[in-house]
């Protein structure tokens, strides 16, 4: 687990885009720069957890944190066109993409059906998605491990990359498309899952060649992403006779 620790040392990497999991501030502070690190925090959605001062002592060691550290991931990510050239190279290859899935339960539970899956590589957004940490490798059962995942700054350019190399891109859909049952999924294919509560973004569909639909009987409308990843994916390999 790496740290950044200083008010302003935490602020400066929020503005600069750097990959921040959350920040821990002890409870009490105040000031012009924490509240620049609450406005900064909010608007690149990253999770600021407030402890006593006794809790945040754990995170202190003794050094100068002036009251807040902001936890960085130790993850290592692939290069999206890296990976999507190497994912093409195998027989009847499998992608998912993840559109802006925020909730690192939802993210672990989808990475540890996707690798359960045979997925070949995994490309979430840069913005807007949940990273890797410890509680989506926890979720994940260990999976985060043997996966290759990968963060698109450009999601769109991502996908023309991703049809270039001879892929047929199905995106999940909350309002239309076909039955996922009713497209054919035994050649080279990339599944695209949305946001939680929005699904997939209108640019995002656009790209897709189709878009697929669960039926819903009952009086809800939707399944969480983590469940219905794992029932499109499986019926990608059951077309597969996997």
């Amino acid at each position: 687990m790496k740290k950044i620790i200083g008010r302003k040392p935490v602020l400066e990497a929020l503005n600069s885009g750097q990959e921040i999991d959350r920040i821990i501030i002890s409870f009490g502070q105040k000031g012009n720069i924490i509240d620049s690190i609450r406005v900064a925090a909010k608007k690149r959605k990253v999770k600021i957890t407030q402890l006593s001062p006794y809790k945040f002592k754990s995170y202190d060691k003794n050094q100068n944190t002036q009251g807040v550290v902001a936890i960085i991931s130790d993850h290592k990510y692939w290069d999206a066109g890296d990976l999507i050239a190497s994912a093409a190279q195998a027989d009847k290859p499998l992608l998912l993409v993840l559109d802006s899935i925020q909730d690192t339960h939802n993210l672990g539970a989808i990475l540890r059906t996707a690798e359960s899956a045979g997925v070949a590589g995994v490309i979430i957004t840069e913005r807007n998605s949940a990273s890797i940490n410890e509680t989506v490798e926890k979720t994940s059962a260990g999976a985060v491990s043997h996966l290759r995942i990968a963060k698109a700054a450009n999601l769109r350019s991502a996908m023309e990359k991703i049809k270039e190399a001879g892929f047929w891109i199905v995106g999940t859909s909350l309002q239309g498309g076909k039955n996922y049952t009713e497209v054919d999924y035994s050649g080279a294919t990339a599944i695209v899952m949305g946001n939680e509560e929005k699904g997939i973004r209108r640019l995002t569909a656009e790209q897709c060649d189709f878009l697929v639909k669960l039926p819903m009987k009952g009086k809800i409308q939707s399944l969480n992403v983590s469940v219905t990843a794992g029932i499109i994916l499986y019926e990608v390999l059951r077309q597969r006779g996997a």
